[in-house]
């Protein structure tokens, strides 16, 4: 029942900004942790940011300086704002967040990612 679904993601010129978006819906209690991974073809999916539920971050050191992680609790989405983007950013990037359920313990879910491409 709980999907997270991101956007935002296209393509844009080395340089250039992008912010991801990615919204929770369906039944939850509470969203915890959440954060952006990002995997590129042939390569493993690595942590790019993430945000805990009192609003603590940590960036990976190829973004950090150049990327903001944020969110918005009232409309449940959590955003990444990306400036001075490189070509090596390029991949698609997946939202994560530990979600209470009213079923159970909190699980971490996926959503399906959206693409960026960062090319001239």
């Amino acid at each position: 029942q709980v999907q997270l679904v991101e956007s935002g993601g296209g393509l844009v010129q080395p340089g250039g900004s992008l912010r991801l978006s990615c919204a929770a819906s369906g039944n939850m209690l509470i969203i915890n942790d959440m954060g952006w991974y990002r995997q590129a073809p042939g390569k493993q999916r690595e942590l790019v940011a993430t945000i805990t539920g009192g609003g603590g971050t940590n960036y990976a050191d190829s973004v950090k300086g150049r990327s903001t992680i944020s969110r918005d609790n009232a409309k449940k989405t959590v955003y990444l704002q990306m400036n001075s983007l490189k070509p090596e950013d390029t991949a698609v990037y997946y939202c994560k967040a530990n979600i209470k359920g009213y079923w159970g313990r909190a699980l971490d879910y996926w959503g399906q990612g959206t693409q960026v491409t960062v090319s001239s």
